[in-house]
């Protein structure tokens, strides 16, 4: 697998486990104030999505300048 495919497949993979997370930090807030880690864990996973994300978002121009150096 490509180093782009891998990237892609881990942000779908971050984006349930962040989904999950979110989801657990409501169901817990029900029942009361929850512990200060189920308040920040989806952190971790916004994070690695954020950069998975931008890599993702940068990569059409990267390989739009890639094809006009190749062209001249």
């Amino acid at each position: 697998m490509t180093w782009s495919l891998w990237i892609r497949q881990s942000h779908r993979w971050l984006s349930i486990a962040f989904t999950l997370t979110v989801i657990a930090n409501f169901a817990v807030r029900i029942k009361g104030e929850p512990p200060l880690w189920v308040t920040y864990s989806p952190l971790p996973p916004l994070f690695l999505l954020l950069f998975s994300g931008l890599y993702m978002f940068v990569l059409p121009y990267a390989a739009g300048r890639r094809r006009k150096r190749e062209v001249s």
